[in-house]
């Protein structure tokens, strides 16, 4: 397993393990890795210093070397959380079931239901965080739907 410390397009840090080198790559490309703070699925890695023990005596850090990164928060969920859980999961599933999937053109579509160019319906997709934010300074009502590991599985 390998541990990589990751970066989102926003600059959101994090970590993840990954079997090997090229399963990453391919998680990549096939937008599985996401940031936990922002959905995006734009992520790279970031920049990690090799972390090499020598067993023969203490070695003090390098003075230019960067301080450590923390671990990534882990949580085991008690049962509220998984109530909550469940209930993100529903919200997303009622939104799939009642709304048109309009895909990446959803900026577009959300814009002409908005001034009135296209007929009131809801509506779901694709956004970048930029989107979603320029749609909400607009005055455009958006949210971002949830989605829970078990969605990407």
């Amino acid at each position: 397993m390998i541990r990589y410390s990751l970066v989102c397009e926003a600059g959101h840090g994090f970590e993840s393990w990954f079997p090997s080198s090229a399963s990453f790559d391919t998680q990549v490309a096939r937008g599985l890795v996401v940031c936990p703070v922002c959905d995006t699925t734009a992520v790279g890695k970031a920049l990690m210093a090799p972390s090499i023990a020598r067993s023969d005596r203490p070695q003090a850090p390098h003075p230019e070397a960067p301080p450590p990164q923390a671990e990534a928060p882990v949580a085991l969920l008690a049962e509220p959380e998984r109530q909550l859980r469940a209930m993100l999961k529903a919200l997303r599933e009622q939104v799939v079931a009642s709304a048109e999937h309009v895909g990446a053109r959803f900026p577009e579509e959300a814009r002409k239901i908005h001034y009135g160019e296209a007929e009131g319906r809801s509506i779901y997709g694709e956004a970048s965080p930029a989107e979603a934010r320029a749609l909400i300074e607009e005055g455009i009502d958006v949210a971002a739907i949830p989605i829970l590991p078990d969605d990407r599985n």
